[in-house]
């Protein structure tokens, strides 16, 4: 069979959904059964982190990779849930990976959790396990990464320094205020034994904001472990938030708490704008003119530029949701300029922070991720500038591109378009929009793409992150952020990840 042939035929089946018969390619799948919808959003209460769960995470920890996807197999046909192969990979990782050097590197076996679960949510039935094998994999890649550079396994907490329910939040504040590690890590344990979910997760938005180091993985951390816990069960919170806290202290040189670095500065600086933010700011008016006046501010504003300006158009009546189409328009367009390490970053961490912006009940807090993310877009896109050339494209430039093509051959014909000029793949992106306004059946190809062309955590976030906000973003700027997206994401002509295969021999037994 040619190569020509062979990607079409996985593009096929990337772009099925009653086109032939592609989904056959898949149908190994359903020696595990498959996962249905109701079980892929999860019961929290029914999975405990106790002899019921460890035996699962021992096994993931214990297991060589090239025998993993086979036990795991074994496991599910004999019963065990999706909910419990996924709180599994979640524990293993924080146990087993450490959020050093970076937060990031090896440690995106624990950041690609959510983003594998959201692959799995939007997939068919049939589908799911996959993005989950995935992640089983890559978790043994990092476990193994991890050995070789010190071989970091999370220690018990120190039991007689954590403070009692009533000093459990001050405790947690000033530890996190004054980056005291050891410190944090106590009392992060008794502020997830005796504090509510809300409570907490209101507490790490912010310091998950608070600094750019680690080019927003700190950001990532918090919105992925939250709304991983929200599937799995709040009871395994406690070592995925000493984790997580352990990671957002994260920084080199002396204490930042005692320096004025670039990194920390907007937050300070935020905290007073935030104040000087209209009291009916929520209740503002769309405004298409506002998102591209933003939007032009991202392109050359310094980070004090952009939160003035949020602020300015906030106090005007501008509507938060026109500032948001401008961030991830913005963040889109830099995946243009230069379609690298750097500018998927800004993508996701916009998702994070979005997230973050949508799920807390706190009026400040929603100010403060709103600006920041304001802050955070300029020093994304002045962090490009060390990473090679970059740019000059618009998102509000590009153009339609003719698609020769008709019916499923039209997302065909984009795919390919991807691995040979992704421009012009954009350009047809908005042509099959016009006649496609949902763009179902296209989010849903880029995505099964990835499960076959996906070969880094990044894959996944990147993808995740992008077909999720797509559906935020006001009309007038949605299939410009989607068309952006093919910049980043896999076309039919990548060379395959080898995934969807070894998947399909761990099953053979």
């Amino acid at each position: 069979m040619s190569r020509r042939r062979t990607r079409r035929s996985i593009l096929r089946t990337a772009v099925a959904g009653g086109i032939g018969s592609g989904l056959g390619d898949l149908s190994f799948l359903s020696r595990l059964g498959t996962v249905s919808a109701a079980e892929a959003k999860l019961n929290p209460g029914t999975v405990r982190f106790d002899a019921s769960i460890e035996p699962t995470v021992r096994l993931l920890e214990d297991t060589p990779r090239d025998k993993l996807l086979e036990a795991i197999g074994v496991k599910i046909r004999g019963g065990m849930s999706y909910r419990e192969v996924l709180a599994s990979l979640l524990l293993a990782g924080v146990r087993n990976v450490q959020p050093r050097p970076s937060v990031g590197f090896k440690f995106h076996a624990v950041l690609v959790v959510n983003s594998a679960h959201l692959a799995s949510l939007a997939s068919p039935d049939a589908e799911r396990w996959l993005p989950i094998f995935w992640a089983l994999d890559y978790f043994k890649s990092s476990q193994a990464r991890d050995v070789r550079e010190n071989d970091w396994t999370m220690a018990a907490v120190d039991e007689s320094a954590v403070p009692s329910a009533n000093k459990a939040r001050q405790a947690f504040i000033a530890a996190m205020d004054d980056w005291d590690e050891p410190a944090a890590d106590a009392a992060v344990a008794g502020l997830a034994r005796t504090a509510g979910a809300h409570e907490i997760f209101e507490l790490f938005c912010r310091y998950g904001a608070r600094d750019f180091r680690s080019i927003g993985h700190k950001a990532i951390f918090v919105a992925n472990s939250w709304r991983t816990l929200q599937c799995i069960g709040w009871q395994h919170a406690e070592p995925v938030l000493r984790s997580l806290a352990y990671a957002l202290l994260n920084h080199g040189g002396d204490n930042p708490a005692k320096r004025d670095d670039r990194a920390d500065r907007p937050w300070r600086q935020n905290q007073e704008r935030a104040a000087r933010i209209r009291a009916a700011w929520w209740e503002g008016k769309p405004s298409s003119e506002a998102t591209a006046d933003l939007l032009e501010t991202l392109r050359h504003g310094s980070e004090e530029d952009t939160c003035e300006r949020v602020v300015e158009l906030l106090n005007r009546g501008v509507a938060p949701a026109s500032l948001w189409d401008a961030m991830l328009d913005g963040a889109g367009e830099l995946t243009m300029r230069q379609a690298g390490i750097v500018a998927l970053h800004a993508v996701t961490t916009t998702n994070a922070l979005r997230y973050a912006f949508e799920t807390t009940g706190n009026d400040e807090t929603r100010r403060l991720m709103l600006l920041q993310n304001a802050a955070f877009l300029p020093m994304f896109r002045d962090a490009m500038h060390g990473r090679g050339p970059v740019g000059d494209q618009r998102i509000d430039q590009l153009e339609p591109v003719k698609i020769d093509s008709i019916g499923s051959g039209m997302l065909l014909e984009i795919f390919d378009e991807v691995s040979r000029d992704r421009t012009t793949a954009a350009g047809k992106v908005l042509t099959y929009l016009e006649q496609h306004p949902q763009g179902n059946d296209l989010i849903g190809a880029a995505r099964r793409l990835v499960f076959f062309k996906g070969n880094d955590a990044h894959d996944y976030k990147f993808s995740s992150a992008v077909l999720e906000d797509h559906a935020s973003i006001s009309p007038a700027w949605r299939d410009r952020y989607l068309a952006a997206s093919m910049f980043m994401l896999p076309g039919s002509a990548d060379e395959d990840n080898g995934l969807v295969e070894r998947t399909r021999a761990a099953l053979k037994a």
